[in-house]
Parts: C-alpha cells; structure tokens; sequence
C-alpha cells in the first residue's frame, strides 16, 4: 500500500469500517477537490501546483464514473 498520511490512512479505515460514507464517483469527488485546492489562492502555489496536475491528469485519464 502507498505509503499515505495519518489522515487519509484514517479515513480509509473509517471508510472500510462503514463508519464514513462511501462515494462510488470516487474519481469525479477526487478531480473536484483537487481542483478546488488548485484553485484556492490561500495556499502556497507549489500545493496549488500540485493539485491542478493531479487533477488534470486524473481528468485526461479513461477513467469512467458512469
């Protein structure tokens, strides 16, 4: 397993356990957050920078939420 933060290692196991919701357009909710930390000027622009190539990497992809 990718070696993730304490906080998103949380949330999965929160997640696996039924005690946080599940969301089966995973990938959508992924590029959406990604671009709304992109777009937030509060943040310093090499995090901004990082999630606007995520997310345009994630929304080039084939991936299918359908």
């Amino acid at each position: 397993m990718y070696p993730y933060s304490e906080k998103t290692k949380n949330l999965i196991n929160q997640i696996g356990s039924g005690d946080v919701g599940y969301i089966p357009k995973a990938i959508t909710c992924a590029i959406k957050n990604l671009d709304l930390i992109a777009a937030n000027e509060d943040l310093p622009e090499d995090v901004r920078n990082q999630a606007a190539f995520a997310a345009a990497n994630l929304a080039l992809s084939d991936y299918n939420d359908d």
